[in-house]
């Protein structure tokens, strides 16, 4: 990673993308962008880490998004994965439970992840040092910025000094969070609603013999409902509900503090890190871009933490942006491509804020009465096997899966438009099981049954690729070639062959009646193909990228544009 050195008063900085904000989102964002080669300079505005457990949880999605960004082993090793999650009433008494440790979705994580968010901040700000073409720019903050047909002029102000400075970006990606200045800059207004229960959020270190409640519940006590759990390197989270007249300064007393974590930690070696009073809210920007600006995570959607999705909503932004900006901006897909971020993110977000709002309202009931007559229902209802299953393997969480936006025909259909399964497969020259992952490359990738021709022969030129042949459970490595042993395209093997060691690839193939399955950089299906298909769907992927000819400048790389104000 480059460090910005100020420029002199008429000199103007260049980069591909400006990231305004440097928390989990942008942090990430940026490592994206720098694996892809992107000139990337972020934005932060403190110049020092906050050092704040904000964030706390993840899903096997946001980990696999890690993954991509080549920071898996550093970000797994550090969080702890929680076996069960527990519905409680004030009693103490299980009215509904989450299996977690019998939960797979089929995407190579544990379903739920907890972590240290200044540990998390750290190691992806350390990543960027891989990245000499990344810069991050601590202490400073966005001043205003204007638009035209060619780039975006952002002005930059240091905290400390005042003094400011301009950078000339192609692209703007405001991840500054819930009060974001990218956002006010553009004039994009919120909508939705703020919640008006006031919520005290509690993070701390506890050795483990000081911890009373060792599981992961909500306590749905009518009187007080209250979030508690275990979280990583000894530390755990709390979060209590307030009661009416009950005030911010009241609440962060050491006495009122000890008094609420007393049933789950002893308080008396429980070390407290933070302790806020906050109200959560569920809001949308009325649209996520601006012309060449666009909004991702907080700055673009906020809602209820029953989920724990607000963080990974945001990761997904950056999974779904990221790699579409990089073909913009080489010249192989075309501007409009960035119109498919919003069309394909917005309605899996919001269905996603949707279910933790109607997943609030069971954890809420405020009299005794409701309260009572939900955990019977709850009760009652999980005696019915299926319904049980919904419940304790997290059935009801949204998949991941887009309507419409970059896929053949534009639309979701059967298995196009969701998130691949990533397996663990054996490859020859490695040793032991490897996630699918990471063999599939940083591009586009054509996975099929290893009796297949590889098709890449007839993929559209330009545009990197990778065939990834698929021979059954028991296939000896012995008799494959090994993929780094012959000569190769630049960013890789073009072909790999792997074993499918669990069966799930062949399976899914041949429950989906299909040879071959064309994938995105961000691992959602793009097409399902027969053997003889693959110049069809090289086409379909031609046409979805618009791309020009030459790889110059793309022919709608104005597309979407609005003069937006300065400050």
């Amino acid at each position: 990673m480059g460090s910005v050195q100020p420029p002199d008063r008429q000199a103007v900085q260049e980069v591909d993308v400006a990231v305004i904000g440097c928390g989990p989102v942008g942090a990430l964002t940026a490592n994206l962008l720098g694996a892809r080669g992107v000139r990337t300079l972020v934005v932060e505005r403190s110049a020092t880490a906050h050092g704040q457990p904000r964030a706390f949880s993840c899903d096997d999605e946001a980990m696999r998004i890690y993954q991509q960004a080549g920071l898996l082993d550093e970000i797994r090793d550090a969080t702890v994965a929680p076996p069960l999650v527990e519905y409680v009433n004030g009693a103490g008494r299980v009215f509904a439970r989450m299996a977690l440790s019998e939960t797979d979705f089929g995407y190579g994580h544990a379903p739920l992840r907890f972590f240290d968010q200044p540990r998390l901040e750290h190691t992806l700000r350390t990543g960027l040092d891989r990245f000499p073409h990344v810069q991050l720019a601590l202490g400073t903050e966005l001043a205003g910025l204007t638009q035209d047909e060619d780039g975006v002029t952002v002005l930059l102000s240091d905290v400390a000094t005042g003094q400011r400075r301009t950078v000339r970006a192609r692209y703007v990606l405001g991840c500054d969070g819930a009060r974001s200045a990218t956002r006010a800059a553009v004039r994009i207004p919120l909508s939705g609603a703020s919640y008006a229960e006031p919520w005290l959020a509690v993070s701390g270190d506890v050795p483990p013999d000081a911890v009373r409640v060792g599981d992961t519940r909500f306590v749905c006590d009518w009187r007080r409902p209250a979030f508690v759990s275990p979280g990583a390197a000894g530390s755990y989270r709390m979060e209590f509900m307030l009661r009416p007249g009950e005030t911010e300064d009241e609440m962060q007393r050491p006495g009122t503090v000890a008094a609420l974590v007393s049933p789950y930690v002893d308080p008396d070696r429980f070390t407290v890190t933070r302790a806020v009073v906050y109200t959560f809210h569920h809001l949308i920007a009325r649209r996520w871009r601006e012309g060449r600006v666009f909004l991702l995570g907080d700055a673009a959607h906020q809602m209820p933490p029953f989920m724990g999705q607000g963080l990974c909503s945001g990761l997904r932004d950056a999974a779904n942006l990221s790699w579409k900006l990089s073909l913009v901006l080489s010249g192989v897909a075309d501007a409009a491509v960035l119109d498919t971020y919003e069309i394909e993110r917005r309605p899996h977000t919001v269905e996603m804020a949707r279910t933790s709002v109607r997943l609030g309202h069971v954890f809420l009931a405020r009299n005794r009465v409701t309260a009572g007559m939900r955990d019977a229902a709850l009760r009652a209802v999980q005696t019915i096997p299926r319904v049980r299953r919904f419940v304790e393997r997290f059935e009801f969480k949204p998949v991941p899966a887009y309507r419409r936006g970059l896929m053949a025909g534009g639309r979701r259909a059967g298995v196009v438009g969701t998130m691949f399964p990533q397996p663990r497969v054996l490859v020859p020259g490695a040793p032991g099981e490897r996630l699918l992952d990471e063999v599939l490359g940083d591009g586009f990738a054509v996975l099929g049954r290893a009796g297949v021709d590889n098709p890449l022969g007839a993929w559209r030129p330009g545009l990197p690729a990778r065939f990834v042949a698929v021979h059954p459970s028991g296939t000896s490595l012995a008799d494959l070639p090994d993929p780094l042993a012959g000569p190769s395209a630049p960013g890789g093997p073009d072909r790999v062959d792997v074993v499918d060691a669990e069966g799930v690839l062949g399976g899914w193939l041949r429950r989906h009646g299909a040879d071959l399955v064309v994938l995105r950089p961000d691992r959602f299906v793009f097409a399902m193909v027969a053997a003889g298909g693959i110049e069809q769907a090289g086409r379909d992927l031609s046409d979805a990228l618009g791309a020009a000819p030459h790889g110059g400048r793309s022919r709608a790389d104005t597309a979407g544009l609005a003069a937006a104000p300065g400050s």
